[in-house]
């Protein structure tokens, strides 16, 4: 099995702990974007993972791919040159203080890159899959070139494509959202999404649910699913169901349609450590699940067994096995100690 996934990879800075930004004078740096994190969940999972983007070579630029390399990522795809590494300033929230998310990506090395950078046909040989996410076309309309070039070369090479539609107001409007998804998701096989996603980008919402008071209702995301399904085509449709209690605590699940039924996982109550990648672990998850054969039901029980493990992990990188997932799958969530 061989993933190839296309995105940016940004420098995080942190505050260690639950401290605020410059509370004291130290800040973590470690790495992470949405279809990085994919490609290492994969990797973690013994899938042969890919991972297409550009990136400076100065040493900077160097840390960013050797991160990957460490999680054994393929980064031969990765075009070198630029001058920057996009940024993002994390401040992980507690209890009833969100977290804050501050983005400094404006001139980076992908940002700035030309679509004929990226040669697909030989970028995607071999491969049986290509990942993508709304956040890499939102950095500009070259951006949405190079994403449908990838989806094109994809269609003519009988690869399947997912997209985890990802909506960023701070990187584009609506508006914007709208006209180049639209023309993207027609490429597109498995679509991932969440309670907002469909609802900003296309207009799509699911009725008689409130993320902010954690009333999710189960009914509202199947027809959401279906209006996605019926507007695109989509082979399948996975729905990531977050109810947020606090900061700290949050119900999550996850909905997979596959035109026939709908599959709801089992709900998970977290307790979190780091929510960021959360949906990106459930992306590689889902992938991971589809690409081993498992069925609609067993796949999303995966997929969002992974991601819960995810919240309970510092950084972006979803640091699991195959069988620590599975072991949460099946119903095993003590947390116990192993000896």
């Amino acid at each position: 099995m061989r993933v190839v996934t296309f995105g940016e990879l940004m420098l995080r800075l942190a505050p260690n702990g639950y401290y605020r930004f410059f509370q004291n004078d130290q800040m973590q740096a470690t790495f992470g974007g949405g279809e990085a994190n994919v490609a290492v969940s994969l990797a973690n999972y013994g899938v042969d993972a890919a991972f297409v983007s550009k990136l400076p070579t100065h040493a900077i630029g160097q840390a960013a791919v050797d991160s990957l390399r460490s999680q054994g990522v393929d980064t031969c795809g990765i075009v070198r040159g630029g001058n920057r590494v996009g940024v993002y300033y994390l401040e992980k929230g507690a209890s009833q203080r969100g977290s804050v998310c501050i983005y400094d990506r404006r001139y980076s090395a992908l940002q700035e890159a030309k679509p004929t950078e990226f040669h697909w046909d030989k970028l995607l040989e071999g491969a049986d899959w290509f990942h993508f996410t709304g956040i890499t076309p939102a950095l500009g309309s070259n951006m949405v070139q190079a994403c449908l070039d990838a989806c094109v070369t994809a269609k003519e090479l009988g690869i399947k494509v997912s997209c985890d539609l990802n909506y960023r107001s701070k990187l584009w409007s609506r508006a914007a959202a709208r006209e180049a998804m639209e023309q993207l998701c027609r490429y597109i096989n498995i679509c991932i999404s969440n309670e907002e996603d469909a609802k900003d980008i296309f207009g799509i919402e699911a009725e008689d649910s409130d993320v902010h008071s954690g009333k999710l209702v189960q009914s509202g995301y199947q027809q959401v699913a279906e209006q996605l399904m019926q507007r695109f085509g989509f082979e399948k449709v996975a729905i990531t169901l977050r109810s947020s209690i606090s900061a700290s605590d949050n119900g999550w699940a996850g909905m997979l349609y596959d035109g026939r039924k709908f599959c709801f996982s089992k709900n998970y109550n977290l307790h979190i450590v780091d929510r960021v990648g959360g949906g990106d672990a459930f992306g590689g998850g889902l992938i991971y699940a589809l690409l081993s054969g498992k069925d609609t039901q067993a796949a999303v029980e995966f997929a969002a067994a992974a991601s819960a493990l995810k919240h309970s992990i510092e950084g972006d990188y979803n640091r699991v096995s195959v069988a620590e997932v599975e072991k949460l799958a099946s119903g095993d969530g003590s947390g116990r100690v192993q000896r």
